[in-house]
C-alpha cells in the first residue's frame, strides 16, 4: 500500500478557487455559489457540521477575493480549514438576516452557478434579497469543474484503487455458499476500512437473480452453489474515491455463464482501449455497447458505461450517449459495462480509468477473468 499523501495546502485551494472563478466567467456566469458538500471541501478544505441548517456559502467571482459566509458560532472551525488563509470569512449571528450579509457580495443582476446540493431555502432567500439574480446548477453550468485531476489528486485516486484491489483479492478467500449477501457485504466493508478507507459508500453483492438488478443492495438472500455473484464496492480513501466491480461464480459456471462473462470482459477491454484524449465521452459508451449488441445482448445493457470519480464516488463526466465532452488528460471515470438477464443473473466488470497524454491508464488491476469461489 502507498503511504499517506502530503496534505493539500492553502496555495492548492487558492488555485482551485481561482480556477473556478475563471471557469465561471468563461461560461458567462457572474460567479459561483458553493454550499456545504463535496464542492466546498474540494475548493476550501472546509466541511461544516453535516446537520447545519444555517447559511454557509462560498462566493467566488473573477476579479474579487473569495468570501466564505458562515454562522458566527461555526466561524472558529472555518478558520481552521486548510484553505482559510486564501479567503475572507464573513460571519453572521443568529437573529440576523444571513441574506443581507450575502447580498452585497453578489452582482444584483448576475447569473450564478450554484452547487447542486444547496438548500432551496437558502437559494430562495437569495432570490428574495436579489430578485434580479438567476441561477444554474454547477452540473449544468460548470460540469467539468472537478473533472480534470492534478498529480496529487491522481495519487490519491490510485491509492484508493489499490485499496479496492486488495479488498477484492481478500474477498476471494472467504466462503460465499451458505452465507447471506449482507454477510459478504460486511466483509467487503471491513476490508475496505482495513486497507485505509475512511468511508464506505456501497457494497453491492448481487447473487443469482439479484445480480440482474445493477444497484441491488445486499440483502438476506442466502448465496447458493451455482450462483453468479456481482460485487461492486467503493468509498473514500484520503478523501478520494474507489469503485470497482467484478463478477464471481460459486462453483463451476455453465457454458452460457462463461460466454456472457466473456462478452462483458471483452466489451470492457474494448472500451478501455478506446480511451484517449480528444474522443467524446459518448464514444467510450458506444464502443462497449456495440460489442455487447453484436453479441446479442444489447437490450440487456441497461445503464451508462461510466461516471466520473474524485472527491465523490460518482460525478461528471458521464460515459453515455449524448455526452459530447471530449476526454482530457487527468479525467478519471469508471468503465463498467454489464449484461443483466432478469430472473437469472447479471455480470458487470468495472475499473477506474484515467486519461493520459496518449491513451488511458487503469487504476484497478485485479484479474478480469471470472473467479470461481466456494
Amino acid at each position: 500500500m502507498t503511504g499517506t499523501p502530503a496534505p493539500f495546502t492553502a496555495d492548492d485551494y487558492q488555485a482551485r478557487m481561482e480556477r473556478a472563478a475563471r471557469a465561471a466567467a468563461d461560461a458567462g456566469l457572474a460567479g459561483v455559489l458553493v454550499a456545504p458538500g463535496p464542492d466546498l471541501v474540494w475548493l476550501t478544505g472546509y466541511a461544516p457540521p453535516a446537520a447545519t441548517e444555517r447559511l454557509t456559502l462560498l462566493v467566488l467571482a473573477a476579479g474579487q477575493d473569495p468570501v466564505l459566509v458562515v454562522p458566527t458560532l461555526e466561524a472558529p472551525d472555518a478558520e481552521k480549514a486548510a484553505g482559510a488563509p486564501a479567503l475572507t470569512l464573513r460571519d453572521w449571528t443568529d437573529g440576523k438576516d444571513p441574506y443581507a450579509t450575502t447580498a452585497p457580495l453578489l452582482d444584483a443582476g448576475g447569473r450564478f452557478g450554484v452547487s447542486d446540493n444547496a438548500w432551496a431555502l437558502h437559494l430562495l432567500g437569495l432570490q428574495k434579497a436579489l430578485p434580479g439574480t438567476s441561477y444554474v446548477s454547477l452540473t449544468e453550468g460548470l460540469p467539468m469543474l472537478r473533472a480534470v485531476k492534478d498529480a496529487a489528486e491522481l495519487e490519491r485516486l490510485a491509492a484508493a484503487g489499490e485499496a479496492a484491489d486488495a479488498t477484492y483479492e481478500e474477498i476471494l478467500k472467504v466462503s460465499f455458499a451458505g452465507r447471506r449477501e449482507s454477510e459478504v457485504a460486511g466483509d467487503l466493508a471491513d476490508l475496505l476500512r482495513r486497507f485505509g478507507h475512511s468511508q464506505v459508500d456501497f457494497t453491492v453483492v448481487g447473487s443469482g437473480p439479484n445480480g440482474a438488478n445493477p444497484h441491488h443492495e445486499a440483502g438476506e438472500r442466502v448465496i447458493e452453489n451455482g450462483d453468479m455473484v456481482v460485487l461492486d464496492f467503493g468509498g473514500l480513501k484520503h478523501g478520494y474515491g474507489s469503485d470497482t466491480s467484478r463478477t464471481v461464480h460459486v462453483g463451476e459456471p455453465s457454458a452460457e455463464e462463461r460466454r456472457v462473462h466473456d462478452v462483458v470482459r471483452e466489451a470492457q477491454e474494448a472500451a478501455f482501449r478506446a480511451v484517449r484524449p480528444g474522443i467524446a465521452c459518448q464514444d467510450v459508451d458506444r464502443v462497449a455497447r456495440a460489442h455487447i449488441t453484436e453479441a446479442g445482448y444489447g437490450d440487456r445493457f441497461i445503464h451508462r458505461t461510466g461516471h466520473g470519480i474524485g472527491v465523490t464516488t460518482r460525478e461528471p463526466p458521464y460515459m453515455i450517449e449524448g455526452e459530447e465532452q471530449p476526454l482530457v488528460p487527468g479525467m478519471c471515470f469508471s468503465v463498467e459495462p454489464g449484461i443483466y438477464l432478469p430472473g437469472r443473473f447479471g455480470v458487470r466488470i468495472e475499473d477506474i480509468v484515467t486519461v493520459t497524454e496518449d491513451g488511458g491508464r487503469r487504476l484497478n488491476n485485479t484479474s478480469r477473468e471470472m473467479a470461481v469461489v466456494h
